[in-house]
């Protein structure tokens, strides 16, 4: 079966007529022009190594050079045959924190990007990173929940990831070591799979034993990396009113990060703990990542064409050869011949 892989270039096909006519439009007015001269029999024997022939071959040969550009631009294929191929990466899931605390500054300075918008910016900047591999997203509050299952379609998983924000539980809280539960099972049944948790917080765990957590889930083989968010001086919570969070006494709730908790889950986990305000976070963490072997977590399908441009690429070569050498005078060694009457020149 032929086909073209670029067959909208194949429009260009209509300037062919449109050359012809603009050659033919330049031949009469050369004609009308001469005639100005004396008469065509006459002014032709004052020209003697002009060709009447030559122009007309060379237009040819650059309609035939045209033509097999505007083909390869096509790209023509013949055949096609179904093949399958694999994709080697890694499963990771990753566990953001959408408590209230993820909406306090992530610095000291109290009207600096929060926390959460932060964390969704390296997240964004990794998840361009992971070509080939598969995310999942968790969200965790009092309580986790599944963002979106495992995929390989980065685009769809920044999607997901514009859409979170600390509306979305209702249970205030932070629990850590649901998050973890939850994303162990959304990973795949794939045992050659390497899978990896990433868990971005401000560390303020109140709910349950994250570090618990995440030892059984080193014991079944996934590594559990931590992104640190926030200032250890701490930071008030923004209510979105131009107020902030008070507590029962009235005095304002300052959410502080807690760098040893996240340490210490991340060595439960065997994994990393990254600082979410370095320079360096979204590299820290792909190269963490980056030393987990890859392996065959997915099979594709697709169609195999055999392309077919080389022959055409090569007749155009052929072509323009022919258009280099082509003399636009007669031939000396032609000039005894004529092609159009029965009698030979003289």
């Amino acid at each position: 079966m032929f086909s073209f892989a670029n067959p909208e270039y194949l429009y260009l096909l209509l300037l062919i007529p449109a050359v012809v006519l603009v050659f033919m439009w330049s031949r009469m007015r050369r004609k009308r022009n001469l005639n100005i001269f004396g008469r065509e029999q006459v002014i032709a024997d004052l020209m003697p190594d002009v060709s009447p022939y030559k122009p007309w071959v060379k237009l040819g040969l650059e309609l035939l050079l045209l033509t097999m550009v505007i083909i390869i631009l096509a790209r023509p294929r013949a055949g096609a045959g179904k093949a399958t191929g694999k994709v080697h990466g890694i499963e990771v899931v990753v566990a953001i924190d959408v408590s209230n605390s993820m909406n306090a500054s992530t610095s000291d300075n109290e009207q600096d990007i929060s926390r959460l918008q932060r964390s969704k910016l390296i997240l964004e900047k990794l998840i361009d990173r992971l070509e080939n591999d598969k995310v999942g997203l968790v969200v965790f509050a009092g309580k986790a929940q599944m963002q979106m299952p495992l995929t390989g379609d980065a685009s769809s998983a920044k999607l997901f990831l514009n859409g979170i924000n600390t509306n979305m539980i209702a249970s205030q809280g932070t629990a850590i070591g649901s998050a973890i539960d939850l994303s162990m099972n959304m990973f795949s049944q794939n045992k050659n799979a390497q899978k990896a948790i990433i868990i971005i917080t401000d560390g303020e765990n109140f709910e349950d034993d994250a570090v618990d957590a995440a030892k059984r889930a080193q014991k079944k083989g996934v590594q559990v990396d931590v992104m640190g968010v926030g200032s250890a001086q701490g930071a008030p919570i923004p209510m979105g009113n131009g107020e902030f969070l008070t507590d029962d006494e009235g005095k304002t709730v300052v959410t502080a990060l807690n760098e040893k908790m996240g340490q210490d889950i991340a060595g439960a986990g065997k994994g990393a703990y990254v600082s979410g305000n370095a320079n360096d976070a979204v590299e820290t963490l792909y190269d963490t990542l980056d030393k987990l072997a890859k392996s065959d977590i997915s099979t594709y399908s697709y169609t195999q064409h055999d392309e077919q441009f080389p022959v055409f690429a090569w007749i155009a070569v052929l072509l323009l050869i022919g258009l280099i050498v082509l003399l636009e005078r007669k031939n000396p060694w032609l000039e005894k011949y004529n092609f159009f009457t029965k009698d030979k020149q003289k």
